[in-house]
């Protein structure tokens, strides 16, 4: 049980990239008790009680979450994405209904038990304004206070789930909308560094420099994860956080094509030319080669491509490999007005990443010999 006056912190989808993340920032503070839940086991984080629940069983999750009477806090960035169809199950019925009954799931237990529940946070994107669905032009930027893009959704269906509970239950709520999420991890669907990475690698392997895959880039957003944790982190302890929604980023723009000499310094590489290329088509037939480089590198990263790449492939393509025609921005002002000011520059943000990846043997280290900048 936790202590009194102590506060303890759920994090559902503690093995995705935000999930592991906020497990990590809550855990490093000290002063939380902090439980992380995923379908698959999630790697170990000092300083918390990390657990295997699926939460599309209701019944595991009756024992699991109705024991969970001292929770105070809540993030949810628990996810469904079908296999093979990221971009396209956006749109389907069926991913939203699993999304939507993943939260109910986990929350009528905890509602039950947890009488002290305090504060939720739950992620949204910029899909909430509904360019996946075209909703064409998008604004520029897009701002919290904008009427709701109606469209099939299932950040809705939780929305207005988690909103009809507060009606009898105490608890704050926020509302998340990061824009593309970047972080040091691997296996995650939607984490471009992994794809990245691994393109670069593999490229490098060949003796060749790193060339451009995409076409006509687009303006956008980034987001560390890094940052989003602390940002989840003052959400769960700010009453400016109560019951509003945030955009989030880090605060600049980019576009690929701008940091890609970065990415080619952080890998020990130069650029190349422009070779159009899909790296879902490419990355694939990479799978006995990277096994090998793991092997000879002693990388902790699966010998498995698929593992290491999740469909982080399959995302890049689609954010980078097709011209959308207009910059996709979200304005942060409102956050930063609230009190969460942090920023991260997004090119250093890159190399930091790559860096730290290496440093964490999920990919080859650069050889010394060729002097990049590590960031």
């Amino acid at each position: 049980m936790t202590a009194p006056g102590r506060k303890k912190v759920l994090v559902a989808g503690a093995s995705g990239l935000i999930g592991h993340a906020a497990v990590n920032e809550f855990a490093r503070r000290g002063d939380w008790d902090v439980v992380g839940v995923s379908r698959r086991t999630p790697g170990d984080v000092d300083g918390a009680t990390l657990l295997s629940v699926d939460l599309m069983d209701p019944g595991a999750c009756r024992r699991v979450f109705g024991a969970m009477s001292d929770v105070t806090h809540l993030v949810y960035a628990a996810l469904y994405e079908q296999p093979g169809r990221l971009l396209e199950g956006w749109l389907e019925r069926e991913q939203m209904e699993r999304n939507d009954a993943m939260l109910r799931n986990l929350f009528e237990p905890l509602a039950a038990a947890a009488a002290n529940l305090e504060h939720i946070s739950v992620l949204q994107g910029l899909k909430a304004y509904g360019t996946h669905a075209g909703f064409l032009p998008p604004p520029i930027p897009a701002v919290e206070r904008s009427p709701r893009v109606e469209h099939e959704n299932f950040y809705w269906l939780q929305e207005d789930y988690l909103r009809g509970k507060q009606a009898t239950e105490r608890f704050s709520l926020t509302i998340w909308r990061p824009h593309i999420v970047f972080g040091a991890d691997v296996g995650n669907n939607m984490n471009p560094m992994a794809a990245l990475g691994a393109y670069a690698v593999l490229l490098r392997e060949e003796g060749r420099p790193l060339d451009f895959p995409w076409g006509e880039p687009t303006v956008f957003q980034a987001v560390d994860v890094e940052l989003f944790a602390r940002a989840l982190v003052w959400a769960a302890t700010s009453s400016a956080s109560h019951n509003e929604t945030f955009n989030f980023a880090n605060g600049d723009v980019f576009t690929i094509r701008e940091v890609w000499p970065a990415v080619a310094d952080a890998m020990g590489m130069e650029v190349g030319e422009d070779r159009p290329a899909s790296l879902a088509a490419w990355l694939p037939a990479q799978r006995e080669t990277w096994a090998a480089l793991v092997d000879r590198h002693g990388l902790r990263a699966p010998r498995n491509l698929d593992a290491f790449l999740g469909q982080s492939a399959m995302y890049c393509d689609g954010l980078f490999g097709q011209p959308y025609g207009w910059p996709l921005l979200m304005s942060t002002i409102k956050l930063r007005q609230a009190g969460f000011a942090e920023c991260v520059d997004t090119e250093l943000m890159f190399r930091r990443l790559l860096a730290k990846m290496q440093d964490d043997r999920l990919l080859p280290p650069v050889d010394s010999t060729r002097g990049a900048l590590a960031g």
